[in-house]
């Protein structure tokens, strides 16, 4: 597990004896101390590109304006930086009414007066970093369980219902910008039949290893997803037609090594359906490439089929260079 990081703090007050007590205690506990003794300048600091880990902000603070109050400070910043996991120390004169009112609604996740020494300060500072700690954990568990619903647990890509989400967004960018977008859709040859010969498991790495020679044929924008068992898609944004055969030509090529599983060489392959968006529902697309990958499996092992082509696409039309990682024949989508 890495280390978490050694906090920064910003003390803004114009205070100087709550300086000096703060100041050395502060330093002790963070890697870095920056001091504020305005408005602007605490507000400068607190939504700067890097904010610090945590503020502490004097309630005596004064602005350019006289009738400046607190709020017009803890407001914005909450507002501009939160999701910056800012954590915010009120230092008050005396707890009222008021100042329990910032701690209810969450402008500040903590209320210190001002009197008190230094080794109190160290105990309340120490305490509201152990629960700004708690609460970035279980933010990073609730985004983590966020991305574990959108994912296919084996492979790691998108599983049916985010790829249908996502091709749904990027067909209201074709309709939008009048541009292209196609699909391939591939299933791996009688994989049953590896199924039944190799386990389960070893056909979980096999479906692992095809996912991993896929996505080093991708560009970082393309769609790429496991609808079915052993079928996967791939979305490419800005392609037509003749660039999906292309890059179906291309994911045809990850078959022709070996692919190796408890120290055995199994030789698969796939069959490949195109469709063209056109702007279309999502539905009615990834249904003509299922019509176009069958007509593929029935022509035999390896077969690339258009939608509206009844028949194979042959070789000797398909450009045979493959395209080393890092190359991008396929042209970007367009923005």
């Amino acid at each position: 597990m890495l280390a978490e990081p050694i906090p920064e703090f910003l003390l803004a007050s114009p205070d100087a004896a709550l300086l000096t007590i703060l100041e050395p205690v502060l330093r002790d506990i963070g890697s870095r101390v920056e001091i504020a003794l305005t408005q602007e300048a605490a507000l400068k600091a607190m939504t700067a590109h890097d904010p610090p880990a945590m503020a502490l902000v004097d309630v005596r603070l004064q602005g350019k304006e006289p009738a400046f109050d607190i709020t017009e400070l803890l407001v914005p910043v909450r507002t501009e930086v939160s999701r910056r996991r800012l954590s915010l120390v009120l230092i008050a004169d005396e707890v009222t009414d008021r100042e329990c009112g910032f701690l209810d609604s969450g402008l500040v996740e903590d209320i210190v007066p001002r009197t008190m020494d230094a080794a109190w300060w160290r105990l309340r500072i120490e305490m509201a970093l152990r629960v700004r700690s708690q609460s970035l954990e279980l933010e990073a568990l609730r985004d983590s369980s966020r991305r574990n619903l959108q994912m296919d647990h084996l492979t790691g890509i998108y599983n049916r219902e985010t790829l249908m989400a996502v091709l749904f967004r990027e067909t209201d960018r074709v309709q939008r910008m009048k541009s292209s977008l196609s699909m391939i859709l591939f299933d791996i040859d009688d994989f049953g039949h590896w199924n039944s010969q190799l386990g389960a498991e070893a056909c979980d790495d096999l479906l692992r290893e095809v996912t991993a020679r896929t996505s080093r044929m991708l560009r970082s924008y393309d769609v790429f997803g496991r609808p079915g068992k052993d079928e996967f898609l791939v979305a490419l944004p800005g392609c037509t037609q003749a660039h999906a055969a292309m890059m179906a030509e291309r994911l045809r090529s990850i078959f022709s090594a070996p692919f190796e599983v408890d120290g055995k060489a199994v030789r698969l392959s796939a069959c490949f359906g195109i469709a063209d968006s056109l702007g279309r529902s999502p539905v009615v697309v990834l249904r003509e490439a299922e019509q176009a990958l069958a007509c593929a499996q029935i022509e035999g092992p390896e077969a690339i089929h258009w939608f509206d082509d009844p028949q194979p696409i042959p070789f000797d039309l398909i450009p045979v260079r493959i395209l080393a990682d890092g190359d991008d024949e396929l042209p970007p989508p367009e923005e």
